[in-house]
């Protein structure tokens, strides 16, 4: 297996340089800054268990791949840059290899699956930073993070346990699960938090508990299972938990990210949105998701930093969209 990675910023770099050194046959697709760093002088992962250095094949766009039977592509993009990634996966005569969707939300597998058949479906559990074109930070220890991995929307196949090997041998947990989107929705429970965190910051716990109450209504309602990969899940403690890295600081979440980097979208369309649309659905209300959704179209409108929103300007608004259902 080849491993074509779309996207190398703080998850698909983090996994490029480890699966890279571990031997693994690796092309990354990247733009910009981060794919010139890369062709100059490869990429660096720096963990609380030390830096590690690859240089690997990178290229601008999935066209300038001679594409393999034995190709697995792993999708690292955001949800809101998918269906672009597809367009120019289609474009480059992919057909028959392998989609993994390490990406989080639920709606990736299934845009996916309108293109392609060989769809699959990754939990991604890694505490990963991209800031700096050249390197991206992992602070998870003892292993880097872990992912399940099975087959979209349900089962498992050879390509599945050929992932979870090769992610095992370059340092990560790999889990091949026959329920793959119970834990991909138990992800989104926790990813609800990102956008209330680049928001307010310290502040957003309590705002995040009312989004996740909500979106467990919402799910509920649906009738969606969603396995709990918060603190309950003993891997979060005996595989991976997040580690200080010496001389660096995490500024926080992919959603945080975005908006330090000033990229211009972020991806809670596909989160919170994924629980406004079910909780539209199916007859629930959702004003926490909804105010998620209307304050990352602000901050992106008024090119915000991280924490410019007020807890108590946010609890503000909160009462007025409640009042408003």
């Amino acid at each position: 297996m080849r491993i074509i990675i779309m996207g190398v910023g703080a998850v698909g770099g983090t996994l490029a340089v480890a699966l890279a050194a571990s031997g693994q046959e690796v092309v990354g697709i990247a733009r910009g800054a981060q794919l010139q760093a890369i062709r100059d002088g490869g990429l660096t992962l720096r963990t609380p268990m030390g830096d590690t250095h690859a240089r690997f094949s990178c290229v601008a766009s999935p066209d300038q791949i001679d594409w393999r039977p034995d190709d697995a592509v792993v999708m690292t993009v955001k949800g809101q840059h998918t269906a672009a990634a597809l367009d120019q996966l289609v474009a480059a005569g992919v057909t028959d290899q392998p989609i993994f969707c390490a990406q989080n939300g639920v709606d990736n597998e299934r845009q996916t699956l309108r293109r392609f058949a060989n769809v699959h479906a990754v939990t991604v559990m890694l505490p990963a930073t991209f800031l700096t074109p050249g390197e991206v930070l992992c602070h998870g220890a003892p292993k880097p993070g872990y992912f399940d991995i099975g087959r979209y929307p349900q089962g498992l196949d050879a390509a599945d346990h050929a992932l979870a090997e090769a992610l095992e041998k370059a340092g990560f947990g790999g889990y091949a699960v026959e329920d793959v989107m119970a834990s991909k929705y138990g992800k989104l429970l926790m990813n609800l938090h990102n956008i209330a965190e680049a928001a307010i910051g310290e502040g957003a716990r309590p705002i995040a508990e009312r989004m996740r109450a909500e979106a467990r209504t919402v799910l509920e309602a649906a009738g969606i299972d969603a396995r709990d990969m918060g603190s309950n899940d003993p891997r979060r403690t005996t595989v991976m938990k997040v580690t200080e890295i010496p001389g660096t600081q995490r500024p926080g979440s992919s959603t945080t990210q975005s908006f330090e980097r000033g990229t211009g979208s972020v991806e809670t369309d596909y989160l919170n949105g994924e629980i406004c649309l079910l909780g539209r659905l199916h007859g629930v209300p959702t004003p926490a998701n909804d105010w998620g959704m209307a304050i990352a179209a602000r901050m992106l409108a008024e090119n915000l930093k991280p924490h410019s929103i007020s807890f108590e300007d946010a609890k503000a608004a909160l009462a007025v969209t409640a009042n408003s259902r």
